[in-house]
């Protein structure tokens, strides 16, 4: 197997452009109560991005950029069967998300991907964004209310309550990926191209309907500074 060389980190302000919604999978109806809540914090209630959500968005992104999107995570199998520049992108996507558990992976595999390079962390509010807001007597989420329209009658039905982190929050970023040698720039490269990804697109629910746009500021790479080559990158290019 090959060796481990070093870990990159990637810091950002992830600041909110519009309002979010992940769910906290509620399984029990109030009455009176919000419809659909967001996952907090179990002791302090505090919203948070959940790295998984991030991580699942972002790897969804560049499978359909790369054209080769399946029903299910891209595997082994997806690889094996790609193409041309489609297998090489195919293969980094592998290389740094990995594998799902039912692929099975073989020697083989394991020596022409290596282990899951990337590696996302829950994203809290900044304490000092938080503090201020707690200061100031306002609330940490909003309630949206929602319905739907009639086509015919043009009545509002169905009207329930949404609960989302308001536009304006800010959370701090932070992921790492795995340097193993023979490993190149064109890893790093594929991580900044899914954020970017993400800030065209949205995390979280209902992002057509406009939730859930996000920008990345103040980006850092190792702690250097790298917010004009991340505002550079060109996610569709090859």
């Amino acid at each position: 197997m090959p060796q481990l060389n070093g870990i990159t980190t990637l810091e950002a302000t992830l600041e909110l452009v519009t309002g979010l919604r992940i769910g906290a999978g509620d399984s029990e109806m109030h009455i009176g109560g919000v419809d659909n809540t967001v996952i907090k914090h179990p002791h302090t209630q505090s919203p948070y991005i959940p790295g998984s959500s991030l991580k699942g968005k972002m790897r969804s992104l560049l499978e359909w950029r790369s054209g080769a999107v399946q029903q299910e995570a891209l595997g082994w199998r997806d690889y094996q069967a790609a193409t041309g520049v489609q297998k090489a992108e195919v293969k980094r996507i592998l290389q740094l998300f990995g594998i799902s558990g039912g692929d099975k992976a073989g020697l083989e595999e394991m020596l022409e991907l290596g282990p899951t390079r990337v590696s996302f962390w829950d994203c809290n509010l900044q304490p000092d964004w938080e503090q201020q807001i707690r200061e100031d007597n306002l609330a940490l989420t909003e309630v949206k209310s929602e319905n739907r329209i009639n086509r015919i009658s043009g009545v509002a039905e169905h009207p329930r309550q949404t609960e989302r982190v308001p536009a304006g929050a800010c959370f701090d970023f932070r992921l790492s990926v795995k340097q193993l040698a023979g490993d190149g720039e064109e890893l790093l490269t594929t991580v900044l191209q899914g954020l970017k990804l993400l800030e065209l697109d949205s995390v979280g629910g209902s992002g057509s309907r406009g939730y859930g746009k996000v920008r990345f500021k103040g980006l850092r790479i190792n702690g250097q500074d790298s917010q004009a080559s991340f505002d550079a990158i060109q996610p569709f290019a090859r």
